[in-house]
């Protein structure tokens, strides 16, 4: 069995094809298509969070809206940029969708990628220490709204309160017990794959990982997250670990289908530069017949390693039609993968 769940970068264009034509358009129509995916029997409902864009940005209300819709469904993230966050009201927020949820919310956050904007993080008030990376920025934030989730009291009560303090330091309030051991890393490297396992994170690996060894990206991915289970078991962390990929993946079922994705069956791994000319490579998306597709992801050799499938869904779209593509794949394509 291999959880499957949906991937939705929340785009939206004032395009006469599209259905998501605004914010509010992707906002609602993301609600609905989580509801559809628990009725359709998916195991995840997660969302993109990009500022500065026609996307998705804010992830807690709509985390917050989708739990109260659903009952069974994982709702998460993939990812969360630390760099833009306040880790102390990212507690309370986190804490409060997960409370909603009644313990769904798994969380992926991560030190962000290629932006909209030049230091966008710089606009929300947010600059590095001294000495510090932007990317050092955000792991140091990451690692505070860990600690800060586990509940401990830390801040020295009013002895004139407003209302009467329990005993001791206080913590951050609401406090979802368990959200620390459901939050996970997005990471785009071996190193910090293995970082996220030793501060007790689970794994979101991407469709992009730096190339780090010239291999095809499913195999240099499927390594990565070797590396980060051997790490996890050598660090002694209690439970076990998850690891979750990402990919695009169409099965070709009807016309509507092959017109939109046909073109799109023979594509291959890309390379190009992020991060100040770092080399990454970006994995191939899938297109064909069902049977093909059976044929070609039982070769992906990261689809096998990871436990946690996420679709990347076209939600411009509209939730009909991708409501379509994903119980065409559940159908179709997971059972003669042994998925279901």
């Amino acid at each position: 069995m291999k959880k499957i769940g949906f991937l939705s970068f929340g785009h939206w264009s004032n395009q006469p094809s599209y259905k998501a034509r605004s914010a509010g358009d992707t906002l609602l129509q993301a609600i609905e298509l989580a509801v559809a995916a628990e009725e359709l029997g998916l195991d995840g409902a997660y969302f993109r969070v990009h500022h500065f864009a026609a996307q998705l940005a804010s992830p807690f209300p709509l985390l917050a809206a989708v739990a109260a819709r659903t009952s069974k469904i994982e709702i998460g993230t993939g990812v969360i940029d630390m760099r833009y966050e306040n880790p102390m009201y990212m507690v309370e927020d986190a804490g409060a969708a997960d409370l909603i949820s009644g313990g769904r919310l798994q969380l992926g956050i991560s030190r962000g990628s290629p932006e909209q904007v030049i230091d966008g993080w710089r606009y929300f008030g947010y600059e590095p220490k001294e000495g510090e990376s932007d990317a050092d920025m955000g792991r140091r934030k990451a690692l505070e709204f860990l600690d800060k989730l586990k509940g401990v009291g830390f801040a020295k009560p009013n002895p004139y309160p407003m209302f009467p303090n329990p005993p001791g330091l206080l913590r951050l309030e609401p406090h979802s017990e368990g959200l620390r051991d459901r939050i996970w890393w997005g990471a785009a490297s071996n190193a910090t794959a293995i970082w996220a396992a030793e501060n007790g994170m689970h794994l979101q690996s991407s469709t992009l990982k730096y190339d780090e060894s010239g291999k095809p990206f499913h195999v240099q991915q499927a390594e990565q997250l070797r590396l980060f289970k051997d790490a996890w078991k050598k660090a002694g962390h209690a439970g076990e670990p998850r690891t979750s990929i990402s990919r695009s993946i169409f099965a070709l079922v009807n016309d509507q289908d092959r017109y939109y994705f046909g073109h799109e069956a023979s594509r291959d791994d890309k390379f190009g530069y992020i991060d100040s000319n770092k080399r990454a490579i970006f994995g191939k998306g899938y297109a064909a017949e069902p049977q093909q597709l059976i044929d070609e992801l039982a070769k992906d050799e990261a689809i096998q390693e990871a436990d946690t499938l996420l679709l990347t869904i076209p939600n411009t779209l509209g939730v009909d039609y991708n409501v379509h593509v994903l119980s065409s794949i559940l159908e179709h394509v997971a059972p003669g993968l042994g998925w279901r």
